[in-house]
């Protein structure tokens, strides 16, 4: 077999989890399908029993086990598209693709971070102009909410990457796993297709990706609809709200109470004699406009709204009595207690479905809210990223990229929550708060405030550390380029190889002679005056003889100011952007 693009891929989705080292012997993992998750017991497993396994072929039984499942699957679409009928629901369903793809300060809704130019350019034009996410990721994400599954069928080109992606129906694909004992880690995916020639092509892991909501593990290997959890209080909230209509309907009208003397009628004629009555009442003389013609056209109104009671006796007569209709019209706590359970299921808060009056504690519980449905979009947009990975490693993949570059990148979607992220900056401000109180009043030290406050590890800590030095060596570079016009960085360092002993300036002074006998220059006399002349020979010294005394030499050698000063300010050979010295500053 040739060892094309599209083995390669499948010998690197084999385990579906990618590991590269980098050039700093660190290993990245991308796990990308969630196989920390999974049970040996799954969703097909959960619902096997409701076809009784009659065969004694395993094959015969593992088939007979997934038709049982897929009729289950079937089933819980139809109510998931019922779901989607109701205004609620599918509000819901727009709320969660909304909050998922919202644009960030840049006007774009997928970040793609990165150390590589070239990988970042390549993902960029991958997710944007090939993928077209902005405009189709809102609907991606609504199926996916919806059904708990989504699939995307990738066409791949070698040298080329993902040229198209193409959504596929979740009624018409089927998830293979554990199907080949040779090969328990190989997933596939079975696509219906000629439904009369009775044919199914089988797609590999890398050609498929498989958007799944991993919220119940006996859901696996599928994933679980945000609807599942309201899929049986939505059928009792229909149920009630139908109830109410035809109560309502029913007793609502007013009705009227007929009591017709019948006098002296025999009991026997009184029946016939209410009939003629009621036949009488209940239609209505009507001339034709066009013929002429007299029509007796009978009355739409129901015979049973009204009642009709023979009276006799006393002084009773004929009499027309009125019942009142319905007048607890505004009694729908039952209705409202399955509709609170139903949003509860959503996890979307009521303020944005439209009740506000389900607010008690005004816009601080709103807040509190917003933030507790804020983690539930961040989950929503972890899953997506995670399959949108896979998709960006099948693209650099094919295009070559093999080492750490292949999947040392990261997705990130916008978190939509405001007061999420005020809440995480506020909680950092604290911290700093905290730190800077306590280095001023010198009660724990820095590394103590970084293991204790800010949890930092060693190594962070040693990161953070070079980071600062570096930072104040910048800052004194700038200050030294603004106050003297130099960049400290690029002038060159002084000689400063020169004796112990060298206090005095290179000039001709009464002071001692080795400044002209240092180490790196030369003698002025080039050798040549003897030791007597160059100690006391055509010199100029201070009082015009080289016996005067000079009274600061005098003072520091008598009263050990010079051995003082030596101790006081050791001589370093470290330049002036040294750490040491910043440290000792």
């Amino acid at each position: 077999m040739a060892d094309n693009i599209f083995s390669r891929l499948g010998r690197l989705f084999q385990s579906n989890v990618i590991i590269r080292k980098t050039d700093d012997n660190r290993l990245i993992v991308k796990d990308l399908d969630f196989t920390q998750t999974s049970l040996t017991s799954n969703f097909i497993d959960r619902y096997q029993k409701l076809i009784q396994n009659t065969y004694s072929n395993p094959y015969a039984a593992a088939q007979n086990q997934r038709a049982a499942y897929e009729v289950r699957k079937h089933d819980l679409f139809r109510d998931y598209e019922l779901m989607d009928q109701d205004p609620i629901i599918a509000s819901a369903l727009d709320i969660y693709s909304d909050e998922s793809t919202v644009d960030n300060v840049e006007g774009e809704i997928l970040k793609i971070r990165t150390e590589n130019v070239k990988v970042q350019k390549i993902l960029h034009n991958l997710y944007y102009d090939i993928m077209n996410i902005e405009f189709n990721l809102w609907s991606w994400i609504r199926n996916m909410t919806k059904y708990g599954d989504f699939y995307l069928s990738l066409d791949i080109v070698d040298k080329y990457g993902v040229v198209n992606v193409s959504p596929i129906s979740s009624y018409d694909i089927t998830r293979l796993e554990d199907h080949d004992p040779a090969n328990p880690q190989l997933i596939q995916f079975e696509m219906e297709g000629d439904s009369r020639a009775g044919k199914k092509e089988v797609k590999e892991n890398y050609e498929i990706a498989h958007f799944r909501l991993l919220a119940d593990t006996n859901f696996l290997p599928y994933g679980r609809s945000m609807l599942e959890g309201g899929r049986k209080i939505f059928k009792q909230l229909t149920l009630m709200e139908d109830a109410m209509l035809i109560h309502r309907i029913m007793r609502a009208p007013e009705k009227r109470v007929f009591k017709i003397d019948v006098g002296n009628i025999p009991p026997r004629e009184v029946e016939q004699f209410m009939q003629r009555i009621i036949n009488k009442m209940k239609k209505i003389p009507v001339i034709d406009q066009k013929t002429g013609e007299y029509n007796l056209r009978y009355n739409v109104e129901s015979v049973t709204e009204d009642y009709f009671l023979p009276v006799r006796g006393g002084d009773t007569g004929t009499e027309i009595d009125t019942l009142p209709g319905l007048s607890n019209n505004d009694q729908i706590d039952d209705i409202e207690y399955l509709r609170n359970k139903l949003m509860a299921s959503l996890r979307i808060p009521k303020a944005f479905l439209g009740y506000e009056e389900g607010l008690a504690g005004g816009k601080a519980t709103l807040a509190a809210e917003d933030v507790r449905f804020a983690r539930t979009i961040e989950r929503l947009q972890k899953i997506v990223v995670s399959e949108l990975t896979k998709i960006g490693i099948v693209h650099l993949y094919s295009q070559g990229f093999d080492d750490s570059d292949l999947i040392n990148f990261d997705l990130e979607l916008q978190n939509p929550s405001l007061i999420h992220e005020q809440e995480k900056m506020e909680h950092m401000n604290q911290q700093l708060e905290l730190a800077e109180k306590a280095m001023d009043v010198k009660l724990f030290s820095r590394k103590w405030i970084y293991d204790n406050i800010f949890d930092l590890s060693d190594e962070e800590m040693a990161d953070v550390y070079k980071d600062i030095v570096e930072d104040t060596k910048q800052k004194f570079r700038l200050e030294q380029i603004e106050t003297e016009g130099q960049d400290p960085a690029t002038q060159p360092q002084e000689d400063d190889e020169l004796g112990d002993d060298e206090m005095a300036r290179s000039e001709d002074w009464g002071g001692s002679e080795k400044t002209y006998f240092g180490k790196n220059k030369p003698r002025e006399d080039d050798g040549k005056v003897k030791k007597r002349h160059r100690s006391f020979g055509k010199r100029e010294f201070k009082g015009k003889s080289p016996l005067a005394t000079n009274k600061a030499h005098t003072a520091i050698a008598r009263e050990g100011i010079l051995a003082q000063l030596k101790d006081k300010f050791p001589k370093s050979n470290s330049s002036l952007l040294s750490e040491e010295n910043i440290i000792k500053e």
